[in-house]
């Protein structure tokens, strides 16, 4: 499309002194010609050059389509009853320290957390440690489900050996789970 740009401009450049003497013919003998029907014959050469240019720019790749909107993920409105505020902060709590162990872990020189039972496991003990067995599972059920189904969607289900990428998978769901709790704390 450039190309034919420039070379239309150095066309006209070129032979400028012949377009001037054939416009000043043109118009001499358009003298019983309306303006109007002048100005429609311009514009309809104008749509005519227009056509062309975008039928010949018609070989091109198109664009490939836009990635999927990340996924958001929200819990207001699972937590319920009067623990709610408190069971989601203590979800947020929970889920962001797991993250952070699960990075940490991932910096070490020889990681601890090497397969996705391992994960469960942390989670697990983790819980147990936190809310001293107390399930908000069991207290905040449309949580769990939100919970369960976003992780299994996000950082799957495998509990064989991580990948660098699955760890990160596993801390990203973790922190959006997190932030998706204390968002609902509010």
């Amino acid at each position: 499309m450039t190309y034919m740009i420039i070379l239309a401009a150095a066309a006209v450049v070129c032979f400028w002194p012949q377009l001037v003497a054939e416009f000043a013919k043109l118009r001499a003998s358009a003298k019983g010609i309306e303006p109007r029907y002048m100005l429609a014959a311009a514009m309809a050469a104008g749509c005519l050059v227009a056509v062309g240019l975008e039928h010949f720019g018609q070989d091109q790749q198109p664009m490939p389509p836009a990635p999927p909107a990340p996924l958001l993920f929200t819990l207001r409105g699972k937590f319920i009853g009067v623990t709610a505020s408190q069971d989601a902060a203590t979800l947020g709590a929970l889920c962001d320290e797991l993250a952070n162990v699960l990075e940490y872990d991932a910096g070490q020189a020889e990681p601890r957390i090497k397969t996705g039972a391992a994960i469960e496991d942390l989670r697990l003990a983790a819980r147990e440690a936190r809310l001293r067995g107390v399930s908000l599972g069991a207290r905040q059920p449309h949580a769990r489900d939100a919970v369960k189904a976003y992780l299994d969607q996000v950082a799957g289900t495998s509990g064989g050996p991580l990948t660098a990428e699955q760890r990160m998978a596993w801390v990203s769901a973790f922190r959006d789970v997190g932030r998706a709790a204390t968002d609902a704390a509010r």
